[in-house]
């Protein structure tokens, strides 16, 4: 068990993170690897009274609440553990910490316990050697996660190779207010022609904001008689061919963007504010339920209505993962099994907890979990789960996002 006295972060930009923690370390110092395989009892009972420190990139209030309050009070009441969950702007900052203790020798001591994580960040760690792996046949409820499912043994092209657990899936969907417009358009074609005909009624944030940048990628594949052809490792050759006509499309329409194309949202939460206020008549999420949750809470109209591309929506899984040098294994071991269990994926899902699609596969589960499921009552402003699956785009390696995100700084951005 570790008592944690005195804890401080400071972030210092993306590229930069100083950190200063001073505690004892009493317990639950466990090498990783003397608990793979070992019965799940042991791995609970040395779990106790640990505590887990989960980096999460902050978000809405919800999804932190969920972290927080609801799986924080389960794991104290279940298991004697505590989660401390530890808001971050970016991602990127918690690896930055842990390969900041690499580099420094911290090889059993680190800072972090559990990343909220996927794509790029991901692959960074994994080739780093930054990452706890091979224990997801000891967890018990792995037996829920449908591993010969490609869109959750591969992260953004990136086999996961037991270094990552499935928390949750996501899919790319707009929205739009049906008071004012009945007709949206519905393929990246129509869209581009639709953003000319309604000037300053569109825009999307800069990449690399995710969001900005899924959006990047719809165009690209617009220009594609299939998609799955980009799902290799980078080509320089098909990149030259296919990357100027993407800044070209997105340069047609940049006139007719709101401000004239002269300005870009820096973030998701910009554009949302935006469709708040009617200065854009069509938003997007990497996550639908965000729409219903806005109408509930009275930010948006209960005429909001999403749906997907009808030339496919990309989608994506996220994970969590532990890192190499947490010294609290056991502990985290113990939260990436609740947290795949059907009780917490059913507490996700609940409109008015997240709404997150499980990761886990819902008809694996005990009969009551199923039903359950089956009684949740979809948002009317969410667009169904299976009908945006009907169109699923999957997500491109890592290294063509890197290379997308550059080119339209360079192309577009300027």
């Amino acid at each position: 068990m570790r008592k944690l006295f005195e804890t401080t972060v400071k972030l210092l930009g993306a590229a930069a993170i100083a950190f200063s923690f001073s505690f004892a370390v009493e317990a639950d110092t466990a090498d990783g690897e003397q608990l793979v395989g070992k019965p799940w009892e042991e791995v609970e009972a040395a779990a106790r009274g640990g505590t887990v420190n989960f980096f999460m990139r902050s978000s809405t209030d919800n999804i932190d609440r969920y972290v927080s309050e609801w799986v924080g009070r389960e794991m104290k009441q279940r298991y004697d553990i505590t989660i401390n969950r530890v808001g971050i702007k970016d991602t990127v900052e918690a690896v930055d910490i842990v390969r900041g203790e690499k580099e420094t020798g911290l090889d059993d001591a680190g800072t972090v316990d559990m990343i909220w994580i996927y794509g790029e960040n991901f692959r960074t760690m994994k080739q780093g050697g930054l990452l706890f792996c091979g224990y997801l046949k000891t967890l018990p409820n792995n037996k829920y996660v449908d591993w010969k499912d490609a869109s959750i043994a591969f992260d953004f092209g990136e086999p996961v190779e037991d270094c990552e657990v499935p928390w949750g899936k996501t899919q790319f969907a707009f929205a739009y207010d049906s008071a004012f417009l009945r007709e949206p358009p519905k393929t990246i074609p129509k869209l581009l022609e639709w953003i000319k005909a309604n000037p300053g009624q569109f825009t999307y944030p800069a990449p690399p904001d995710l969001e900005g940048s899924v959006f990047v990628r719809h165009v690209l594949y617009s220009l594609l008689a299939d998609p799955s052809d980009l799902l290799v490792a980078f080509d320089q050759v098909t990149y030259d061919d296919l990357a100027p006509q993407t800044w070209a499309m997105l340069k047609d329409i940049e006139p007719h963007l709101w401000r004239n194309g002269q300005t870009y949202p820096d973030s998701i939460t910009a554009l949302n504010q935006l469709f708040v206020n009617k200065e854009v008549s069509i938003a997007f999420n990497y996550e639908p339920a965000a729409f219903g949750r806005m109408v509930e809470k009275g930010t948006l109209p209960e005429t909001i209505r999403s749906y997907g591309l009808e030339d496919g929506s990309i989608g994506k899984t996220d994970y969590i993962a532990i890192p190499y040098n947490s010294p609290n294994k056991a502990a985290a071991m113990v939260l990436a099994n609740f947290l795949l269990s059907g009780e917490a994926a059913l507490e996700k899902a609940k409109p008015s907890v997240w709404g997150a699609a499980p990761a886990i596969t819902v008809r694996r589960l005990p009969k009551d979990l199923r039903t359950a499921f089956a009684e949740i009552e979809r948002h009317p402003s969410v667009v169904p789960t299976e009908e945006l699956a009907k169109n699923a785009l999957p997500e491109l390696r890592a290294d063509w996002l890197a290379a997308l995100e550059k080119g339209w700084r360079e192309n577009v951005g300027n």
